[in-house]
């Protein structure tokens, strides 16, 4: 690969990762392109987080620390204060890229490069990242899959972009890195999940039929919390119908997107965030019909 002349920063928000935190660490030291800083943050950790961080800023003098109050509730915006107070210790530095980093994930010693590489490709990539992989199955598939949404497992931003956006969002119930990856595209910015790479999720989630299908269900009104078109979402859930578990799938997601749709469940999503946002719901759909079924229309 060419010689990459960006500038990277991370920061990882870490809450009680005793057990994947040290993953990720060795990871990052394996780059074959290091970062000019690393922040971990941990977010008040009870646990032997702290230990294991402290252990490799001794060896590394590109890790740094910040440690935050200890806390009991686990909100989403918790992430939020927590990369704030690492971004605030990179302040004086000067770098092009600066990434959210989870702290269970591990990957590949060129993931980095391969996305540095990207940025150098694309002026206008405002934000990149990779599928993630979690109990042998990736994050992406099928028609609804939006390969401009970034993960949130590693965001990259290009840092005049994630200035114009004016950072993370501190969202109590979430969406937190949706957010910025969609005001990213509503700026005029290009946002790309590239798929020649892949990330591993190492916090195992619940795996039984049921876990699955309320995990269906909370996806749902997660898309109406977010602004998702109704449209969009009857499709969607239709089209879940026809995967396994068949038919439950997709009732158990409109059933969550309807249920807070009647409701009317209060969105803390900036209305003109939405409104684009449901514009290119709009626009992939008549791009999947046309797909689908231009060609036999003509025939």
């Amino acid at each position: 690969m060419k010689e990459n002349r960006l500038r990277y920063v991370l920061i990882t928000p870490a809450r009680n990762e005793e057990c994947f935190i040290e993953g990720v660490i060795r990871s990052v030291i394996l780059q074959s392109v290091k970062p000019l800083r690393w922040v971990i943050v941990s977010d008040g950790s009870t646990d032997g987080t702290d230990a294991i961080i402290g252990y490799y800023c001794q060896l590394y003098g590109w890790i740094d620390f910040v440690r935050m109050p200890e806390h009991r509730d686990r909100q989403f915006a918790a992430k939020v204060h927590c990369f704030n107070a690492g971004y605030k210790r990179l302040k004086g530095l000067t770098y092009d890229i600066i990434g959210n980093l989870d702290a269970d994930i591990t990957f590949g010693e060129d993931y980095i490069e391969y996305l540095l590489g990207k940025f150098n490709e694309e002026p206008m990539l405002g934000v990149a990242g990779t599928p993630f992989v979690e109990n042998g199955m990736r994050s992406i598939g099928g028609n609804f899959v939006n390969l401009n949404h970034v993960s949130g497992a590693c965001q990259l931003f290009r840092k005049s972009c994630f200035e114009q956006i004016g950072g993370y969002k501190p969202i109590k119930g979430g969406g937190i890195d949706w957010t910025a990856v969609t005001t990213a595209r509503m700026k005029g910015w290009q946002t790309r999940t590239f798929t020649d790479r892949v990330c591993y999720h190492h916090r195992k989630m619940g795996t039984g039929n049921s876990g699955y299908l309320m995990s269906r269900f909370y996806h749902g009104q997660k898309d109406y919390y977010l602004g998702g078109h109704p449209l969009w979402e009857l499709f969607r859930g239709f089209y879940r119908m026809g995967q396994k578990p068949y038919v439950v799938a997709g009732a158990y997601l409109l059933a969550g997107y309807f249920g807070a749709y009647f409701k009317k469940i209060e969105r803390p999503i900036p209305k003109d965030v939405i409104e684009f946002h449901r514009s290119e719901q709009i626009q992939r759909l008549k791009e999947i019909f046309i797909k689908r079924f231009g060609k036999k229309i003509k025939g």
